[in-house]
């Protein structure tokens, strides 16, 4: 029994039993990886495939007990291989994070600027997508953490904590009947068109259990998945926007007014997520508490050995 085997099966399943998508990933061939998966089989004295001929269609039922255990030794295989590299060099390595479009784009430069100042020799790369997205970029180790408002904290495999609380604020064009305004209210904006975010990003929930509540039905003309083409279509006169706070930036958006609507919203969580049992290095613990001061890497570590992770801010 080698690694190499337990990859073969574990690439084979996130490829949906595609073995030549599983050997593009493994960059070898196709019979290679057939012969990983037999000789492991044969080693264990089971099937761990269910077959059709030459293709792979399911997972046999020994084979549903035994990929979670794969799955482990693998886990651990990669922590193992993550403690050397901290040992060798606490300050050189890769951080991948997943995020969403509004967290890459408006809360997260300046955490990475600085991030970059202090570890100069770390890699970073970000992986933007939904949250459900996110969050199985994390547990398929292929992102370090993830940052959104959304599901993280849905899935058992990981470890979700509180990051930053924001609020929405509502967009206008100048000159808008509602630019005027001194206090919004949410009879106020619901006749108007609305541009806000899709179902599931930056806190929409929120927004349709607001005018839900007060037995309105706002016209939301259009749903996007990110604020700059919210801003995008309130500008051309499409209608007004709900966006999140920190997404609007008066020097650039100098044709819209923004008014305070943290009064009509309830207030949204941003959470970052970790996966249950991965070795985290020092400078991810650096990277978090600089995102979220009140995550210091006591409270991470705590909450990563099971101590409770129901932070508050």
């Amino acid at each position: 029994m080698n690694l190499q085997q337990l990859r073969a099966v574990r690439e084979a399943i996130r490829c949906n039993f595609n073995l030549t998508q599983a050997a593009e990933r493994l960059f070898t061939s196709q019979p290679g990886v057939s012969k990983q998966i037999r000789e492991l089989e044969e080693e264990l004295g089971v099937q761990i495939f269910i077959r059709h001929g030459k293709r792979f269609v399911g997972l046999t039922d020994p084979g549903r007990d035994i990929v979670p255990v794969i799955e482990r030794l693998l886990e651990q295989a990669d922590n193992l291989k993550a403690v050397a590299r901290e040992l060798s060099d606490n300050k050189a390595g890769a951080l991948r994070i997943a995020t969403t479009h509004t967290q890459a784009r408006y809360a997260l430069p300046r955490v990475i600027a600085e991030f970059k100042r202090r570890f100069p020799k770390v890699q970073l790369a970000l992986h933007q997508g939904s949250p459900r997205q996110l969050a199985e970029m994390v547990l398929a180790g292929e992102a370090d953490l993830a940052i959104a408002t959304e599901a993280l904290d849905r899935y058992p495999g990981l470890i979700a904590l509180p990051g930053q609380a924001w609020s929405h604020s509502v967009i206008v064009p100048a000159g808008h009947p509602l630019a005027s305004s001194r206090t919004l209210s949410l009879e106020a904006v619901a006749p108007f068109p609305i541009v806000t975010y899709d179902i599931a990003f930056s806190g929409r929930g929120h927004i349709d259990h607001a005018f839900a509540a007060r037995g309105l039905t706002p016209n939301i003309v259009l749903s996007a998945l990110d604020a700059d083409v919210i801003k995008t279509y309130v500008e051309v006169g499409l209608g007004i926007g709900i966006i999140a706070s920190m997404a609007y930036e008066p020097d650039r958006d100098v044709k819209l007014v923004a008014l305070d609507a943290s009064h009509l919203f309830e207030s949204t969580l941003t959470r970052i997520a970790l996966k249950r049992d991965a070795y985290v290095r020092s400078y991810t613990f650096t990277f978090i508490e600089q995102f979220a001061p009140s995550l210091t890497r006591k409270v991470v570590e705590r909450a990563l050995a099971g101590e409770g992770s129901g932070y508050e801010l």
